[in-house]
């Protein structure tokens, strides 16, 4: 049985779209599995109330694999991280974190402030050793197939060795959640040579030599698109959140942009070419993980969809079933200063 607590008051359709989410899911998890209901439960029973009446009436029988856990706070979008985690102990966030730090629950989701998801998991759940910063890991759409991106966000500024543990933290995450064995790893820079790109980026490239990863060498932005290069088939994508970041706000304009293009052109509706690109549809991926904390905490975004929750749930599901935690752990004490080679 998997526990999976979800922020029901974080994210800009909650409490709707978490429910919804929520039912969902348990459509195809397995049948002992749970989904704990964090939030008001004056606000959470009435909408959970009204959805399986309406819409959802098909899933009324999912209402006894539901749990509404109480909280009494909410985390706001505009409250700042810090400020959010001491201020406000009994906000939905906080405590559907702190469910697995008292062996309550299994993994945790939220659409809600992606600042203070993270700070709040980094305190609750701590750091693996030698790891000095969490990353997350996003997907990225390609031509070939999704490619994984970290760090997405979490820190704008990052040393070598912090690149080359996001390496790590990568290639544990490609291999259990998307079952890629060996998973080919590429470091973002401005040109394949090894002596291009920042100071890190260069100094990274060369301990990554010797990671004993499946490291392709650096990539290139054009190379991203195509879901390989020179080197083979690329998996993972290591750069700094600042560049991830912005990468990211890029990738989810693309599908927006083509379609409307693309309607134009044809005098089609733009619903019917929607459909060509579903693959850039980034509810089908879910949430992203904060890797590196002890703990399985999903960031999905602001705007997320029923759908995407869904597959949020399902994907922390996953980190759970294959014991990610465990393996990240073990894979940055194999490259830990002294050890052997992962």
């Amino acid at each position: 049985m998997t526990r999976i607590a979800l922020d029901a008051m974080g994210g800009d359709h909650a409490p709707n779209a978490p429910i919804a989410g929520a039912l969902l899911a348990l459509g195809a998890l397995e049948a002992d599995d749970r989904i704990q209901l964090v939030g008001r439960p004056d606000v959470v029973e009435p909408a959970l109330g009204a959805l399986l009446a309406g819409e959802y009436a098909g899933a009324a029988h999912l209402r006894e694999r539901i749990d509404v856990i109480p909280a009494t706070e909410v985390v706001e979008m505009s409250d700042k991280p810090t400020a959010a985690v001491r201020g406000k102990p009994n906000s939905s966030m906080a405590i559907g974190l702190r469910l697995q730090t008292t062996g309550d629950s299994d993994a945790f989701v939220s659409a809600g402030n992606t600042g203070a998801q993270m700070a709040a998991s980094t305190v609750f759940f701590r750091l693996h050793a030698d790891l000095t910063r969490p990353a997350i890991a996003t997907i990225l759409p390609t031509a070939r197939q999704p490619v994984v991106m970290l760090d997405a966000g979490a820190n704008v500024d990052c040393s070598a060795h912090e690149l080359v543990q996001f390496a790590r933290l990568g290639d544990v995450y490609v291999e259990d959640i998307l079952g890629r064995h060996s998973p080919g790893i590429g470091l973002l820079s401005v040109g394949e040579e090894p002596e291009k790109g920042s100071v890190a980026v260069k100094s990274a490239h060369q301990a990554l030599l010797g990671a004993g990863l499946n490291f392709l060498g650096n990539v290139e932005g054009n190379d991203l698109a195509r879901g390989e290069c020179a080197a083979g088939p690329i998996d993972v994508v290591v750069c700094d959140g600042f560049v991830g970041n912005v990468l990211l706000k890029f990738y989810e304009t693309i599908a927006p942009y083509l379609v409307g293009i693309a309607a134009r052109a044809s005098g089609k509706d733009p619903s019917e070419v929607f459909g060509s690109l579903k693959e850039m549809d980034y509810a089908n991926y879910g949430g992203a993980p904060l890797l590196g904390v002890r703990g399985v905490s999903i960031i999905s975004h602001g705007r997320s969809s029923a759908k995407a929750l869904k597959n949020a749930i399902l994907v922390a599901k996953r980190a759970v079933a294959t014991d990610m935690n465990a393996h990240i752990g073990r894979r940055l004490a194999d490259g830990a200063p002294g050890a052997g080679a992962a």
